[in-house]
């Protein structure tokens, strides 16, 4: 554990713990990771995007090319693959479903700063 102040929370692996356990059901933003077995990629695949948030997930494999196909199958605004949480600021990042505040980088995410309006005047002749 680091010393000085703070509040700091050790890297922590729970193993098996119940479907509606927090850590299974809530987004987590610190060092805590369930670890869950599963019969298959189709099962992982349909419990990860049965939660009802959706900010980002990471998919990790020694096959590239099924760890895609994986990824392309998570409904997340953004999917690491053999990586976590490298993203440049060229590229939007976003959460899907209840996940997240909006866009953030890239154009996409000035955007979100912006308040569109049209105004149309039709002219007299």
């Amino acid at each position: 554990m680091p010393e000085g102040s703070g509040d700091f929370f050790p890297v922590t692996l729970v193993d098996n713990p119940p479907d509606t356990g927090r850590v299974v059901c809530e987004e987590a933003f610190g060092p805590i990771l369930p670890l869950i077995k599963f019969r298959d990629v189709d099962e992982v695949i349909a419990r990860a995007n049965n939660s009802e948030y959706g900010l980002g997930g990471s998919v990790w494999g020694r096959d590239e090319e099924a760890a895609m196909e994986v990824a392309l199958r998570l409904n997340t605004g953004t999917v690491w693959v053999n990586q976590i949480h490298t993203i440049g600021p060229d590229k939007p990042m976003a959460g899907h479903k209840q996940s997240g505040v909006g866009i953030e980088n890239d154009v996409d995410g000035l955007l979100e700063y912006t308040v569109p309006r049209t105004v149309s005047l039709r002219r007299s002749q």
